[in-house]
């Protein structure tokens, strides 16, 4: 009885949403076809693979294009670029985004608000070649604007592109300025959510601004920022290939601070054409991934139970 229930409660849920369900379909079916049924191309990292004879008639080799990787000698390089950089993405992107979002609820007048919100949401829509023709033009050593600016005040230039230990601090303020904008959308959607009746009761006790953001808005997203936080770890070891190879592409000089696992691999791939040891490192930063939000995860239900995943 209680089996049959719960089949008639969940069919009765169908029913009384069909339409809501139906809107979800393919949003479903797209998660379906371009995530999971490609999982099954894994099995690539484990062959020789050729292109002729495809995955079920190429030969079986276990662990040997995991070598490519494992025995180089700038994987421990790569790795803590790749670490390094994303984890200043991440840290300073939430707090850039979360300082956006506070900034932007404090705002009066309401066409005001929309037009700052929409100027610092707008990099987000541009690529990133157009964002490195950009970067290009402002660091150029010859014809610079950064350069050019500095030559007023008798500084020399600087040849930025082959200062290698500039460019963390470079490609951090290029990543705020891209996409910090468009990540205070959900938590200023978070806000918005808010009682107005907290902050009245505050304002009624004598609170400042500064003491009912610091005491009300930080607090109430924080749930949002560990949550946020989860998700983010989940990539951590894939390094931004698109704006990377857009802006330092192929320039040896910045390798040290700048050659993230995607950009070797990209280039490994170019040079060498062989699909199973990119499919290797692939595996191995999907599970260095998981490892990294089942343990996020894991630490954040013990501190926040309400914010954990699962």
């Amino acid at each position: 009885m209680k089996k049959g229930k719960k089949t008639d409660s969940w069919l009765g849920e169908i029913h009384k949403n069909f339409f809501l369900y139906l809107m979800t379909l393919p949003g479903i079916l797209l998660l379906l076809v371009f995530s999971y049924l490609p999982m099954a191309g894994i099995v690539i990292a484990f062959q020789n693979f050729n292109p002729v004879k495809g995955i079920t008639g190429s030969e079986f080799v276990g662990l040997k294009n995991f070598e490519f990787f494992f025995q180089s000698n700038e994987m421990i390089r790569v790795i803590f670029n790749t670490l390094f950089l994303n984890t200043l993405f991440i840290v300073c992107g939430m707090l850039a985004s979360v300082a956006i979002a506070v900034m932007l609820s404090e705002l009066g007048g309401k066409w005001f608000k929309r037009t700052i919100q929409t100027i610092v949401t707008l990099p987000n829509f541009l690529s990133w070649t157009v964002i490195a023709m950009f970067v290009t033009a402002l660091l150029s050593s010859e014809t610079g604007m950064l350069n050019k600016a500095l030559a007023l005040f008798g500084i020399a230039p600087i040849s930025y592109f082959n200062e290698a230990a500039m460019w963390p601090m470079i490609l951090v303020l290029i990543k705020l300025w891209q996409g910090a904008g468009f990540g205070s959308i959900i938590y200023l959607a978070t806000i918005s959510g808010i009682n107005p009746d907290i902050y009245e009761s505050a304002s009624i006790d004598g609170a400042s601004r500064w003491q009912k953001i610091r005491h009300i808005t930080l607090p109430l997203l924080k749930p949002t920022m560990i949550l946020m936080l989860l998700l983010a770890m989940g990539g951590i070891f894939y390094g931004d290939f698109g704006m990377i190879f857009a802006i330092v592409g192929r320039n040896v000089a910045l390798y040290s601070t700048t050659d993230v696992i995607d950009t070797y691999v990209y280039r490994a791939l170019m040079d060498l054409g062989d699909m199973s040891m990119a499919a290797a490192v692939g595996v191995f930063q999907s599970v260095i991934g998981l490892i990294f939000v089942v343990t996020a995860n894991q630490v954040a239900r013990k501190f926040s139970p309400d914010s954990a995943l699962f």
